[in-house]
């Protein structure tokens, strides 16, 4: 399996208040993040896998509904994100 649960540690940890923080915005915009990258690289070698790519554009919607919440309640805490993960220019 591509996401090991020391990955997901990782990612609470670095994004989240702790390593057991799964429940915060951004540690699952980060999580949303790394998903959306694996699964493009799986798309882009496997064109017609229909339900990977509805899969993704799930993924993407849930993230996307994530950031509208942030920004609309911590703006500051919405900019820290997208800057630390690229998401935005």
């Amino acid at each position: 399996m591509y996401l090991t649960q020391e990955k997901k540690q990782e990612i609470f940890e670095k994004y989240g208040k702790s390593n057991t923080d799964t429940g915060s915005p951004e540690s699952q915009i980060a999580l949303f993040t790394h998903r959306i990258s694996h699964l493009t690289e799986h798309l882009k070698s496997n064109r017609k896998d229909y339900s990977t790519e509805h899969a993704l554009v799930k993924m993407v919607g849930k993230r996307r509904s994530l950031l509208d919440y942030l920004k609309k309640n911590e703006i500051e805490r919405y900019r820290k994100i997208i800057v630390e993960l690229g998401i935005r220019k």
